[in-house]
């Protein structure tokens, strides 16, 4: 089971992942998230996981409005020391509500709830699978793109591709033996056309290629810094919020 932690005490949410891992070993947590901000962010880029495990008060503000920002229809478990929440809770996808501290019977109990009512859900998880077989099926990923060079358009096989850079308005592809051109398609466009197993979004302004990263960095507040084997015109960064799913796509986990 694929689950999020939104929590803003780390050792709270340690301790929460420990228990999960201990009640199942499938249970993978594709991350966990301490603000309001960056969850939103998570949320709007990724698929939904199956369940989200939610703090209330978080570092920048009430939890309630990341689901109010945006349509979250994966059900949430709530975490809190505090129980006058409990209404707002269960104007969500509320499916349980844990106090605080985290115990292993209370995340038990609640995760035996989420099963008994697991079937609420499937619907959103079977429209979810169809919808990402149909866009297999019907997508074919780009094996060249048509890159400029001065007067010249060039067949780039995408392999080649060492990363894409946004800057000013500009996207520059830098290639694994150093040389540089220029595409007159956006970053979001050439995220849709190259194959998710190879590339990856690393923010706004980086795409890179799987085979060009030599090493990964810890960086300050959980974030990491990807190093290529050619030089970038500045530091690649991957939040804290995208650090788990970025290592999780260069090991091939899916």
């Amino acid at each position: 089971m694929k689950i999020l932690i939104i929590e803003d005490e780390i050792n709270a949410a340690k301790e929460l992942e420990r228990i999960l891992h201990q009640l199942d070993p499938a249970n993978v947590v594709l991350a966990i998230i301490d603000s309001v901000g960056e969850s939103i962010e998570f949320l709007k880029r990724k698929s939904p996981p199956d369940l989200i495990f939610s703090d209330i008060q978080l570092a920048d503000g009430m939890c309630f409005e990341i689901y109010r920002e945006i349509p979250v229809k994966s059900p949430i478990i709530f975490c809190t020391a505090y129980d006058e929440y409990m209404l707002d809770a269960l104007e969500t996808n509320a499916v349980s509500y844990i106090l605080k501290p985290i115990t292993e019977e209370a995340v038990s109990k609640a995760l035996e709830k989420y099963k008994r009512l697991r079937s609420a859900f499937e619907p959103i998880a079977a429209t979810r699978a169809i919808a990402e077989l149909g866009q297999q099926l019907k997508y074919t990923y780009k094996k060249t793109l048509l890159v400029e060079q001065r007067e010249k358009i060039i067949p780039l096989p995408v392999s080649d591709i060492a990363y894409l850079y946004l800057e000013n308005a500009v996207i520059k592809i830098a290639t694994l033996k150093g040389q540089q051109y220029f595409i007159t398609s956006t970053l979001d466009e050439l995220e849709r056309m190259l194959d998710p197993e190879s590339f990856y979004r690393a923010n706004r302004q980086f795409i890179i290629n799987r085979f060009a990263i030599t090493s990964i960095e810890r960086f300050f507040s959980r974030k990491l810094v990807s190093k290529l084997i050619v030089e970038p015109p500045e530091t690649i960064v991957i939040s804290k919020a995208n650090a788990s799913d970025f290592l999780r796509w260069l090991e091939g986990v899916a």
